[in-house]
């Protein structure tokens, strides 16, 4: 097996090194502010298992990056408006990390939430089952 010059360790620990990190502290300290847009990209599992932070935004990490660019077809005006302070979040802070030090690449501004959704449910944070649209029924066979 080849050997990694860069583990994904080491890719988290430089994204932390040059992007905001909320506590979990200062974002339930935030909730109910009008400028405040949390982003979670968990995989859609992911909240429907474990439920999600109330008042969230889905945004699947692998779309991120279009979804946030006005000149991309897949761009959602969520992510157009302006004075909002956007916290992004994912399990435990990893894949956050990655995403927002690539956000800010890109030229658009966020934070992560530094330890994730679970720190969030240990330290007391309200969850919500997220609602999801409900499953078509199997066909039956005709008698």
């Amino acid at each position: 097996m080849t050997s990694l010059q860069k583990t994904a360790a080491m890719l988290v620990a430089e994204a932390r090194a040059n992007i905001t990190e909320v506590t979990t502290e200062e974002l339930l300290s935030r909730l109910g502010d009008p400028r405040l847009c949390i982003i979670d990209i968990r995989d859609i599992r992911e909240r429907q298992k474990s439920g999600a932070i109330p008042g969230s935004y889905h945004a699947p990490r692998g779309m991120i990056e279009f979804w946030v660019d006005p000149d991309s077809p897949y761009f959602k005006p969520i992510f157009g408006q302006a004075d909002t302070d956007y916290v992004f979040h994912c399990a435990s802070g990893w894949r956050s990390a990655l995403t927002v030090a690539t956000l800010q690449d890109m030229g658009f501004a966020a934070s992560h939430l530094k330890d994730g959704f679970s720190d969030w449910v240990a330290q007391g944070g309200p969850v919500e089952q997220p609602q999801t649209a409900p499953r078509p029924s199997p066909p039956t066979k005709a008698s």
